[in-house]
């Protein structure tokens, strides 16, 4: 009897899955495999948001593969010698997986295919789990270029791609009988508590969020999705991160509403899948400037530890730096400004805030968090490098009535939002009962401090 495995990373769903559908397609049984990755906790990525919500998801996709008469195997440690293990004790000749871009995941893959190849088994990489675009398919005109340095240009050619079809959910997967670990329990996954406001886990709940994101809010996307107050974002980037939802999924469905509101969200998707390919080509840079600017970065622990803590005496960066302590996630448009103002404003290296990200964000994902503070500091695709984006000013835009502020900054609640957003102008004595923090930095003087320092390279 053909036995195959369907290696699980960050694919965590039944739905639209081209590794477990080829898994199924080449054997009578398969093994749907998960290892709990004991060298994980070696590079740091493990931490308590994503290990809760990678242990929701798990049992999510357990649930699900036993409602098709299967179940999902575990195991615990090197994934390259559990796999090969799993393999010999069913027979499988062939082991499926999704193709990665981090360097962590290519080194893996490339273990994995040698270590197979010596016991005569076969490694078969899918390159459409992860991103709706292959990492590699889109070059440059011209050649010598292995990738798309700028975003518009890439974009032009993803809009242009031709996307494959969405893999229905199998109706039966039968596995093949051999040991499993028990479902892992997120206290096992990584040390210390996640976040209080963290949202579930789990292709379950990713589907129920996205029927409801379908349902009205995407067609008002491109008016609201920069409105903090609305809180009118998807928030599907969680689920996107694990594999609960499928990114080319969602790049169908949300093409099918075809009006403004889709057309803004899917370029989001390619913002997405245009960071992945910067990373494949480029894997240096996930600690390592995209293009040098010589910076001489400060350093200011005292700065950033109000920063990290939502100190700093600038409402709306305080407000999503609360946020993201207590919910593991925060809006596009509040990373933007954190980011800046900590590299460009403070002058701290962005690798300090991409940790404390990492740390945090139940999203965090190596190429968009790592590229995304890039861009914000200059160093990345961003062809504007000396841009700063003034808190203040995104604060009236962005929030304009100051709710956003206020809900996350409860001792400001009593202030109205012409006062909430002009706290960092108002002298020691107009700020007499206010039990908020005075700036840690001048805005203007700072501004002026980086475009020197960036003349001076």
């Amino acid at each position: 009897m053909r036995v195959s495995v369907a290696l699980f990373t960050a694919d965590l769903r039944v739905h639209d899955n081209p590794v477990l559908r080829a898994a199924l397609r080449d054997a009578e049984r398969v093994v749907p495999l998960f290892v709990v990755d004991t060298g994980i906790r070696r590079t740091g990525f493990a931490v308590p948001n994503r290990a809760a919500f990678l242990a929701d998801s798990l049992a999510d996709l357990d649930a699900a593969l036993r409602q098709r008469g299967g179940r999902l195997v575990v195991r615990v440690g090197d994934v390259v010698e559990e796999t090969c293990r799993v393999a010999t004790e069913t027979g499988a000749a062939v082991v499926h997986i999704a193709g990665g871009v981090s360097r962590y995941a290519v080194r893996r893959e490339d273990r994995l295919r040698v270590a197979l190849a010596g016991d005569r088994r076969e490694l078969r990489v899918h390159d459409t789990s992860l991103t709706a675009v292959p990492a590699g398919a889109l070059t440059p005109s011209g050649g010598g270029k292995d990738h798309f340095a700028v975003f518009t240009p890439y974009f032009r050619r993803w809009e242009t791609f031709s996307v494959r079809g969405v893999l229905r959910a199998p109706d039966t997967v039968r596995v093949s009988d051999v040991r499993s670990a028990d479902l892992p329990r997120a206290e096992s996954l990584a040390v210390g508590s996640p976040s209080p406001g963290l949202p579930a886990g789990g292709e379950s709940e990713a589907r129920r969020r996205l029927r409801s994101w379908l349902s009205g809010p995407l067609s008002a996307y491109d008016e609201r999705h920069d409105d903090l107050a609305a809180d009118a974002t998807s928030r599907l980037s969680p689920y996107v991160h694990f594999g609960c939802l499928s990114p080319t999924e969602l790049l169908h469905r949300a093409r099918a509403q075809d009006n403004a509101g889709s057309h803004a969200f899917v370029r989001q998707l390619a913002w997405r899948d245009f960071h992945h390919q910067v990373l494949a080509a480029r894997p240096e840079a996930a600690g390592h400037d995209y293009r040098s600017r010589h910076d001489r970065w400060r350093r200011a622990p005292r700065e950033v530890e109000a920063w990290q803590e939502g100190r700093t005496g600038y409402p709306v960066v305080d407000a999503g730096m609360r946020q993201l302590r207590h919910e593991g996630w925060m809006p596009n448009r509040v990373r933007m400004l954190a980011a800046s103002f900590l590299t460009k404003t403070l002058y701290v290296d962005w690798r300090v805030g991409a940790r404390h990200f990492l740390d945090l964000l139940v999203d965090g994902d190596v190429a968009n968090n790592q590229l995304n503070w890039q861009w914000a500091a200059g160093t990345g695709t961003d062809t504007r490098p000396n841009r700063l984006l003034d808190p203040l000013v995104h604060a009236r835009r962005f929030d304009p009535a100051g709710e956003y502020v206020r809900r996350w900054l409860p001792e400001l609640r009593h202030l109205d939002a012409r006062t909430v957003h002009r706290l960092a102008h108002l002298d020691e004595a107009a700020r007499a009962g206010v039990d908020y923090p005075a700036p840690i930095v001048d805005l203007e003087a700072a501004a002026t401090r980086f475009r020197e320092r960036r003349r001076a390279g």
